[in-house]
């Protein structure tokens, strides 16, 4: 099964990270300073290339009970782009883009790469773009932090084609907090996020010119809780588990959803500049028409 060749490749990215650790100094790296939590200096630049496979054969019904589903398999790349902007490293501005690809009816995890494009059973392309701003609000807490970006649909609006991503117009804010304890060995890092979709109801939309299935989350509150455990075999070396609990509520678009997710995942630096990520999620359970996959992510991380 090609889902299981990712996950080979992500424990063998695990392996190498900590086989290479012994080898490294004991400098604080990138991966151990520059947390979410944390923001630039005045002149520094953060680019990070995030690249997601989320893969399901499973999903539950209106009442979630499980039941098993043709393959259907969504990428995406997040492409972000920061800057520091104040003398006292407390602001960052920044763009965020997102290029999706989404395959239906079976087809095997890997042909999302492909990118087709069309309205049966493939969907690709540019869907969102973001300006964003990063601040640390309080001066004496440098491990605290929030993310505010309002992200613009950008993608064409296809009536009856299969889905590609939301139609809404989403404001997201992450508030980041991390502690490190354990002699800088281990640091548990929480997130929380409120993010609204702005958008006319479902019901609302013109059917001759519009996708109402990219509607679904219109008029919705978006609440993710996460938390993330991190060890670091060295300063340039770290592996983490993770869980997460997310809600979609309604606010007047007559349709909630919500998850749970555990996770895995690691982290090396390559170079002063350049860190690579690696990472595993599963959905365990869910309600209402939630898939119940999995998601493989591998990103490449700049800071300079």
């Amino acid at each position: 099964m090609k889902t299981k060749k990712i996950t080979l490749l992500i424990i063998s990215l695990f392996a190498l990270s900590i086989g290479f650790s012994q080898e490294q100094d004991s400098e604080t790296s990138n991966i151990q300073e520059y947390t979410p939590s944390k923001l630039l200096k005045k002149g520094q630049w953060d680019i990070k290339f995030f690249n997601s496979i989320y893969t399901q054969t499973e999903q539950t019904d209106a009442k979630s009970k499980s039941h098993t589903i043709d393959r259907q398999t969504f990428f995406t790349n997040t492409t972000e782009i920061y800057t520091g902007v104040s003398n006292s490293s407390r602001v960052n501005i920044g763009l965020i883009f997102q290029v999706r690809a989404n395959t239906y009816e079976g087809a095997g995890a890997l042909e999302v790469l492909n990118f087709k494009d069309n309205t049966t059973d493939a969907r690709s392309g540019l869907t969102t773009i973001a300006p964003s701003v990063r601040v640390q609000p309080f001066k004496n807490i440098s491990n605290f932090s929030f993310t505010s970006s309002f992200y613009i649909p950008v993608f064409e609006d296809v009536p009856n084609a299969t889905y590609l991503d939301k139609r809404s117009f989403f404001w997201e804010t992450k508030f980041f907090y991390d502690k490190t304890f354990g002699g800088d060995k281990w640091q548990i890092f929480t997130e929380a996020d409120l993010g609204f979709n702005f958008g006319e109801k479902s019901v609302d939309a013109n059917v001759a010119d519009s996708n109402i299935g990219e509607r679904f989350a219109n008029n919705s509150l978006f609440l993710p809780l996460s938390a993330f455990l991190s060890y670091f075999p060295s300063s340039k070396s770290t592996v983490f588990v993770n869980t997460q609990q997310a809600f979609l509520i309604d606010l007047g678009n007559d349709f909630s959803q919500n998850y749970t997710q555990v996770g895995l995942g690691g982290k090396y630096q390559l170079t002063k500049v350049f860190n690579i990520e690696a990472s595993f999620g599963k959905i365990v359970r869910g309600s209402n028409f939630q898939g119940l996959g999995q998601t493989f992510s591998l990103g490449i991380r700049a800071i300079f």
